[in-house]
């Protein structure tokens, strides 16, 4: 297959991308079709690897953003909530794990995410639509995991990186809890933190990476991490947390971290591409690059914007194609007809509407829709 006429986000020229065996095999300048090669054209449309979401809850995505007040970290909040918020939590706990992760796992494609990092108790999921990475071991938090010290210190682990909710807050107690996670990281293990809102430099060195949240963070504490000084001394990937704490639009999350002017848009592509597939270890991808993994995102270009810009005003409604190992797992239905016409079977897919776009997407999101909606008729959606 080739996807034709499209513009890079790093290069500024019009490419045709190959695919072959799941893999991109070869990055041309616009030319030709060889011959007997399926083609998707494009126009004026925006091509970039599919993005890495390094931290999500699958199974907490049904859940409405709760929260009744600015915290000063996250105890604080997980008592608020488990009080005051009873009730619309037992609502979404009664809907089965699995439909809960399914949606968890939707709510990234449709975003244009094809690898999420899972973090918490390994879950079964799906493989068929996105890249679920769960080979790092999840440490919740210092204060709400008993046996942190335990599973961290556990002889003969393996390489897996470990994964914790660190500094979580802007009080004492979080800034403190920083420093006693460093004194028992006796084996030094490679540890990715997340959050990191009461981090400062120094701490960030004993940090592989730390995974960035805003969305979640304003929410949650009125206040984010203060990346300008972190990514000097370790890594930065990015996260958009679950529903319980952000909303469900990576776009609008990255549009809000744009704004702070923490990193550069470069350094902001890479934490969602790049740097998360090296820092996780997830191989060739992240790049559009020969013989790198074809997880691919096709979206409309806004008119009039460099190709930064257009990426970063991307919505979900302008995603035109997502590839995941080059077997198309969305596409707009501006697509269908050259797909009819390359004889592509088009029965797997269901449509759904995005602020009033159509959409055809993988497996049967419809059903999975009504199926969530008949044990709790308050979910709300982002998709018709």
């Amino acid at each position: 297959m080739i996807l034709r006429n499209l513009h890079s986000i790093t290069e500024d020229k019009v490419i045709d991308i190959h695919i072959d065996g799941g893999k991109i095999s070869a990055v041309r300048d616009r030319g030709a079709i060889p011959d007997n090669s399926k083609a998707l054209n494009f126009d004026n449309a925006l091509v970039f690897p599919g993005l890495i979401n390094s931290h999500d809850h699958l199974d907490f995505n049904l859940f409405p953003q709760l929260g009744n007040r600015v915290y000063s970290n996250y105890v604080e909040w997980s008592h608020d909530i488990q009080k005051e918020n009873r009730a619309e939590i037992d609502k979404v706990l009664k809907i089965p794990k699995d439909l809960r992760v399914k949606w968890g796992v939707y709510k990234n494609l449709l975003c244009g995410v094809t690898t999420v990092v899972n973090h918490g108790t390994t879950l079964s999921v799906p493989d068929d639509l996105i890249n679920v990475f769960q080979q790092c071991y999840s440490l919740h938090s210092i204060l709400l995991e008993k046996h942190w010290k335990r599973r961290l210190l556990k002889p003969f682990r393996n390489s897996w990186p470990f994964a914790i909710h660190i500094g979580e807050g802007t009080d004492d107690k979080t800034r403190k809890e920083i420093d006693t996670f460093i004194k028992w990281n006796l084996l030094k293990r490679k540890t990715i933190g997340i959050h990191g809102v009461a981090m400062n430099a120094k701490q960030a060195e004993a940090f592989s990476a730390l995974v960035w949240c805003p969305d979640s963070n304003y929410f949650l504490l009125g206040k984010t991490a203060d990346i300008a000084a972190l990514k000097k001394n370790t890594r930065i990937l990015f996260g958009t947390d679950s529903t319980v704490s952000a909303g469900w639009n990576i776009w609008e999350h990255l549009r809000a971290a744009r704004k702070e002017k923490a990193l550069s848009d470069d350094e902001l592509f890479n934490a969602l591409t790049t740097e998360a597939a090296a820092i996780w270890g997830l191989g060739r991808k992240g790049r559009i690059e020969t013989g790198y993994e074809a997880d691919i995102v096709i979206a409309k270009r806004q008119p009039g914007k460099n190709t930064m810009d257009a990426f970063y005003t991307t919505e979900p409604a302008d995603i035109l194609a997502v590839t995941k190992g080059g077997v198309i797992k969305l596409f707009d239905a501006s697509l269908r007809e050259q797909l009819n016409v390359e004889g592509m079977d088009l029965s797997n897919y269901h449509k759904i509407m995005i602020e009033g776009c159509e959409k055809y997407v993988w497996g049967d999101l419809p059903k999975l829709i009504t199926e969530v909606t008949q044990y709790n008729p308050e979910v709300v959606f982002p998709v018709e």
